[in-house]
């Protein structure tokens, strides 16, 4: 008879990864996707429109809106295509983590994100363009959904929201580049190169991710502990019932056969996935912690999304801003790095817990409201910049802290669908109205100083929401262990910083 309960079936051991480098590989994934995003938005590879004077005289525009003589809604649909595919595809990630190992689902999607990349540059028309400019979207849902728990997994006790803030610092700064980068290409080689060049970059991490040893996320039990302990209780039964299952088993553990690959397909489309699927979200909204949370970034998500959109627009209409773009894509870059890394960092001084992060939250957002609230009361356009400089600073010290308490007030198996969500969320109730519902706004009072300060009052409630969550009874769950997980499976999956631990007990304790 074969004891189930003493199989251990170890995960893939990584050994090329430390911490730092995993760090390092997410950063730059995260940089080249959003450099992608300021790219097809910058002057290089979007372009201009054909244009024609009333004499008849007619300019060949450029880029993809002279080559394609797109209007201005068309090209707007284009610059935010990919959330199509991001806000459907995030929850299926983060669903599958639980079937699949994380590592390789993160190398799906770069595949696709190369794969649609490349499908922009040879693109022919708007609605080719556009298409894969959703598949984009396909193949960026999997690593954001999975990155972050993997760098909480492995960062330091002591550093986990200084780890986080750097993650999400290449968001301000990949927009920058791209910006640069998309100029330059463009201008030089055609739009089409600069997203040829992209796909390049990306394919070295598509395929690190089927190759690499694969990493496990905490909470998750190993695929292959899954099969293995499911091999073995089939063969159990086999020898209960009179039959030999020495084959049985033998066969199970060696097997190298295209249905290995079927099987995992077959996991991809598990009819058990959407009830799971259910089950996990009554799980994450009945978490007040995590509801609360989600409502202030929101909020907040709501104003950063018509800043990036109308600001200049509005500077230069109250300020009489020359180089508004320069401006305040120059401030919104600086204060964007310098608040992020601020942010993460000194929840780590306070002690990185959950009640500390609501507090800085509330505190850094009220503060930095008040700051450009009275930034557009000015007349004077240097002591607005002044201002709005030192409001963005505090306001961008959030992402750190807000990201932690999505990560630590949930299971660690339910990590992933807990970053899926507040990613849809902010995205379909924030940013994604909040520039057509401020265009209304303007058409409406026909003010921009009026709209700005109406606009900048809701980071009010964005702080007040926040508040609330420091009187909420919150529990840091990251360290709970999660359904389906076994003792064996758990210490077979420590992050790489315990696993190192772990290797050197080990070796000492040999004779």
């Amino acid at each position: 008879m074969v004891d189930t309960n003493s199989v251990s079936v170890s995960a893939p051991n990584p050994s090329w990864f430390t911490p730092k480098r995993l760090l390092v590989i997410f950063c730059i994934i995260n940089m080249l996707t959003y450099i992608d995003r300021g790219a097809i938005a910058s002057n290089g590879v979007n372009g201009s429109r054909r244009t024609c004077t009333e004499s008849g005289e007619c300019t060949s525009g450029s880029g993809i809106q002279g080559e394609f003589n797109l209007n201005n809604f068309e090209d707007g649909v284009l610059s935010s295509a990919f959330m199509v595919g991001l806000l459907i595809a995030s929850p299926i990630f983060a669903s599958l983590a639980k079937s699949v190992n994380p590592f390789r689902l993160i190398g799906v999607g770069l595949s696709v994100w190369t794969l649609a990349v490349i499908g922009c540059g040879f693109s022919f028309n708007f609605w080719s363009i556009a298409i894969c400019r959703m598949l984009v979207g396909v193949g960026e849902a999997s690593f954001i959904s999975l990155a972050a728990p993997f760098i909480d997994d492995n960062a330091p006790v002591s550093q986990k929201t200084a780890w986080l803030a750097i993650f999400y610092m290449c968001i301000p700064s990949g927009y920058a580049l791209g910006y640069v980068y998309g100029g330059v290409v463009g201008s030089h080689f055609g739009w089409r190169y600069a997203f040829w060049v992209e796909a390049i970059f990306m394919i070295p991490f598509a395929v690190l991710g089927f190759v690499m040893k694969p990493l496990q996320l905490k909470g998750l039990a190993p695929a292959e502990s899954k099969k293995a302990l499911m091999s073995v209780e089939t063969a159990a039964t086999e020898v209960q019932g009179g039959n030999d299952g020495t084959m049985s088993v033998t066969e199970e553990f060696g097997d190298k056969s295209p249905k290995k690959n079927s099987r995992l397909i077959g996991r991809l489309f598990d009819r058990n996935q959407f009830s799971r699927f259910v089950k996990d979200m009554k799980v994450l909204l009945h978490e007040k912690v995590y509801v609360v949370n989600v409502l202030g970034y929101i909020a907040y998500n709501f104003v950063i999304g018509a800043y990036s959109y109308w600001g200049p627009k509005a500077g230069y209409s109250i300020y009489n801003m020359t180089d508004a773009d320069l401006i305040f894509g120059g401030m919104t870059i600086i204060c964007g790095i310098l608040g992020t890394l601020a942010g993460g960092f000194a929840l780590d001084f306070m002690t990185n817990t959950i009640s500390n992060a609501f507090k800085l939250l509330s505190v850094t957002t009220f503060i930095g409201a008040v700051f450009c609230f009275t930034a557009f009361c000015f007349k004077s356009m240097y002591a607005f910049l002044a201002l709005f400089a030192i409001g963005e600073l505090l306001v961008f010290a959030t992402q750190g802290p807000v990201n932690f308490i999505s990560l630590h007030c949930v299971k660690p198996s339910l990590r992933p669908l807990s970053m899926a969500i507040s990613t849809v969320s902010i995205h379909i109730f924030g940013d994604v109205p909040s520039s057509p519902l401020v265009g209304v706004l303007q058409d409406k009072i026909n003010n921009w100083r009026e709209t700005a300060l109406i606009l900048t009052a809701i980071f009010f409630p964005a702080a007040g929401i926040w508040f609330i969550g420091i009187f909420l009874q919150s529990v840091d769950r990251s360290n709970e262990d999660s359904e389906g997980v076994t003792r064996t499976e758990r210490s077979n999956t420590t992050p790489l910083l315990e696993g190192k631990t772990a290797e050197k007990r080990e070796s000492l304790a040999e004779p």
